[in-house]
């Protein structure tokens, strides 16, 4: 292992200072900061910063022609109050490190011990640590920068932890891995009046009840399933908080989510003309709109080559289960400019779920994801053999 004791120990003080300081989605500014501030013990060749946001970008560079190889973590935490008993738990109030994402970042780091110690013997390393990948526009604010372009890549990897896996355990395929998803928002606007007369507004209060199952009845199947759809109910409000007024607006929101994007248009469609359908039945003016919007994550068979090799030289058990799954990653934009392949990483049987609040990343699976991406980084840009 190219990470000594010592190295991980420090790794875990790291990942436990990231997770008692979460940011949410397009707020990273002071997480970027720690990670820079970290990097600086570990130069890189060239560091980005303020990438398609909040991003940070180190490049390990070798002298000759070869791949750019990308490896990826996320930088932001989610909008949800932490109930863990950890001594390293948020201190900022309605936030959390609920995805491990402090967790995929600390492996990055560990990344960057070796390769500032071990330059690749030929091409490039691009450790990315991508800002607002829980709202879906992170991936695409770095890829619109025009600085990528000087880092793009011909290989991307990146690795989510699973619980429900057991610890350290890998699922990998080729072909779709997460669902293309997006938020749609349903504006309804009737007229108010005097909760005794509800006779002389127009209200909502039918449509939204009418609209909230029908919605979610648009759904059906399971991944990988090709015409796999689901529709999740996420929020809805009616009116006002008072006794005197008959409602006039109502806003539904929900989450749409398809195996690929192929079959996002027509989920679209049809939840648009059920909206549309129930607001004129009740003559409600209605606007549609969408939000988070997610590619389907398809991963590339010669990059999921790449690291199957690297799991089996690592003697890390490894197979498909679970997988497509129904949840989204913004990562999946990576395969339009590069071969990608993104794996899952067995966080426990009985570890509490993602977006659990009282989930906390293993710090078990530093090492292992590490030994992971560096193996597959030599495999790519050293002829060499390398013990590890």
């Amino acid at each position: 292992m190219f990470l000594s004791n010592q190295d991980l120990a420090e790794l875990a003080d790291i990942r436990h200072e990231l997770h008692r300081y979460p940011e949410i989605s397009g707020e990273e500014r002071e997480t970027a900061r720690r990670i820079v501030e970290r990097l600086r013990a570990t130069p890189p060749d060239h560091l980005m910063t303020g990438l398609g946001g909040h991003g940070v970008a180190a490049v390990f560079a070798s002298d000759k022609d070869g791949p750019t190889v990308l490896i990826r973590s996320e930088l932001d935490a989610l909008p949800i109050h932490e109930k863990t008993t950890v001594p390293h738990r948020s201190t900022i109030e309605g936030r959390g490190h609920l995805c491990g994402h402090d967790g995929h970042s600390t492996i990055l780091l560990g990344l960057a011990r070796e390769l500032s110690r071990n330059r690749p013997a030929k091409g490039k390393v691009v450790l990315l640590f991508q800002p607002a990948e829980e709202n879906g526009a992170g991936a695409a604010a770095v890829l619109a920068d025009p600085r990528f372009e000087a880092i793009k890549p011909d290989y991307a990897f990146s690795l989510h932890n699973l619980p429900g896996l057991p610890l350290g355990h890998v699922s990998l395929i080729a072909g779709p891995v997460n669902c293309a998803s997006r938020g749609i928002k349903v504006k309804l606007a009737g007229k108010t009046a005097h909760a005794s007369s509800p006779e002389q507004g127009i209200s909502p209060m039918r449509a939204i009840a009418k609209l909230m199952p029908a919605l979610a009845d648009l759904g059906h199947g399971h991944p990988p399933q090709p015409d796999f759809k689901m529709v999740t109910i996420t929020h809805a409000i009616m009116g006002e908080a008072a006794f005197g007024i008959s409602p006039a607006d109502a806003e539904i929101w929900a989450t749409l989510r398809t195996l690929t994007n192929d079959s996002m248009a027509e989920l679209c469609k049809a939840a648009e003309d059920l909206a549309a359908e129930c607001a004129t039945a009740d003559g409600l003016a209605i606007d549609i709109l969408y939000d988070d919007v997610f590619q389907h994550c398809e991963n590339d068979e010669d990059a999921v080559a790449q690291l199957r090799s690297a799991l089996d030289q690592e003697h890390i058990l490894h197979d498909g289960r679970g997988l497509p799954m129904r949840a989204s990653e913004d990562f999946g934009r990576f395969g339009a400019v590069s071969k990608s392949a993104m794996f899952f990483l067995g966080a426990g049987i009985d570890h509490p779920n993602l977006h659990n609040p009282d989930y906390d990343f293993p710090d078990e699976l530093i090492e292992v994801g590490a030994r992971i991406f560096m193996r597959t980084i030599r495999n790519l840009t050293d002829d060499r053999q390398i013990r590890l």
